[in-house]
């Protein structure tokens, strides 16, 4: 059969009006939501916001209508330092100072990588993917790391979030279009006109940037008031000093582990994905491992109280009002009476599933030496879910946790061993490249 004939159809309608099923779930999905109707309410005690091993940490963020996931999920790593070192109930550093640099560094990216594929057809893949990816909010875990090196960290109210940091789609259009354009005027230029060209273009950049984020500060005081209501102030400081005396974390002690079971990558192999980054030569880079060990170090570091930075697929079997994860929660299957199954393995090559989302492991649940489920800080304010925190059925985290990000004295001699070996290059639209898109 290639076509759909007229026989077939009235089969099709036949056999379905014969069948009061179907006539009771058309009715109730005339004005219902499809979740709704396939949500089990049995499981919904097993993702009950109770947990054997929690962290308290600082009250949620709020990224707002912007994809920076991943810096917030970042700095609210790195702000846990601080306020237990200075022992404060409530504190965040600024995702607009980091949000800046990371466009302004994006920008050069992106033009630097134009300039290399000039020569190249106009329907080239690798082509057409930067510049159909352009500059967007995304980004990686060692993408973060760079710009933290390069730039430093400052306490919010030193750049306070605009309108357009937390609203960023137009900007991000503009800015796209206008680098566009650049590619379109390079591609018959010699190399000087195109170094004064992008010196030009990158110039024009960071005054937009700063129109929209504002003036990233070179120098600042920080006021703050302690648990007991004390008042202190420090001035003088700077980005990296600041960084040095709140947080001091070397970032080089953790590393990026991934959970990939396709063909492709094999396990105790280091990755990096083309023509992803911010920072123009700095490599993102992965180490794949089994499930069973990517959670045990997850766990090993929640243990001994640190949170977790993580990437996931948030998009699947989720109810953000309630805030929970789980598969097992809905029953699609049952609903349309429809085997919607697909392993890990598959969903990620045949791109049904992929990272969309950064956030924060503060627990687990631990019974019987397994964990049933865990405790996750997102940044999507505090009006949804536990005052922004959720929780995520064990299930879930199998199928769609990527990545996690953990201090490498938490990992075997045999994952230290392939930390060493040469990273392998993953296409620039691989699946574990898409946290940064």
């Amino acid at each position: 059969m290639k076509d759909i004939t007229s026989a077939i159809l009235e089969n099709y309608a036949r056999a379905y009006d014969e069948d009061k099923t179907h006539r009771i779930v058309r009715h109730f999905l005339n004005k219902n939501d499809i979740a709704n109707a396939a949500s089990i309410q049995e499981e919904a005690q097993n993702v009950a916001d109770q947990f054997s091993l929690k962290i308290d940490t600082l009250p949620v963020a709020n990224q707002m209508q912007s994809g920076r996931c991943w810096i917030f999920a970042g700095l609210n790593v790195l702000r846990e330092r601080v306020a237990k070192k200075l022992d404060l109930e409530s504190f965040e550093l600024s995702q607009n100072y980091i949000a800046f640099y990371d466009k302004l560094e994006k920008i050069n990216y992106m033009m630097e990588s134009l300039i290399e594929l000039k020569d190249r057809k106009w329907d080239d893949r690798t082509l057409t993917w930067v510049l159909e990816t352009g500059i967007q909010d995304g980004g990686q875990w060692d993408m973060f790391v760079a710009l933290i090196k390069k730039y430093g960290v400052v306490p919010q109210s030193a750049m306070p979030e605009t309108y357009q940091s937390s609203h960023t789609y137009l900007m991000n259009s503009l800015l796209n279009r206008y680098l566009r354009s650049f590619f379109s005027k390079i591609r018959d230029l010699d190399d000087r006109a195109i170094a004064d060209l992008k010196s030009e273009t990158l110039n024009k950049c960071y005054d937009m940037l700063c129109d929209c984020f504002g003036i990233p500060p070179k120098s600042f005081g920080f006021e703050y008031v302690t648990k007991d209501k004390e008042y202190h102030r420090a001035d003088g400081l700077d980005p990296m000093t600041f960084y040095d005396k709140y947080i001091g974390i070397d970032l080089d002690d953790y590393v990026s582990i991934i959970n990939s079971p396709t063909a492709d990558k094999p396990y105790y192999k280091t990755f990096t994905v083309a023509y992803l980054g911010n920072v123009y030569g700095k490599e993102v880079c992965y180490l794949n491992l089994p499930l069973d060990e990517f959670k045990e170090a997850v766990i090993r570091q929640l243990k001994d109280k640190e949170v977790v930075w993580f990437g996931s697929d948030c998009g699947k079997f989720g109810d953000r009002v309630s805030g929970y994860w789980d598969p097992k929660s809905y029953d699609y299957d049952s609903l349309f009476d429809i085997d919607f199954n697909i392993s890990k393995e598959d969903a990620l090559m045949y791109r049904e599933s992929a990272m969309n989302h950064a956030m924060v492991l503060t627990g687990a649940n631990i019974v019987n030496d397994g964990v049933s489920k865990w405790r996750i800080e997102n940044s999507w304010g505090d009006a949804q879910a536990h005052k922004g925190y959720y929780v995520a059925s064990d299930a879930w985290f199998d199928r769609y946790v990527y990545q996690a990000v953990v201090n490498k004295k938490y990992l075997d001699d045999r994952a230290l061993a392939a930390l060493k070996g040469e990273k392998l290059v993953l296409d620039p639209w691989d699946p574990m490249g898409t946290l940064a898109d």
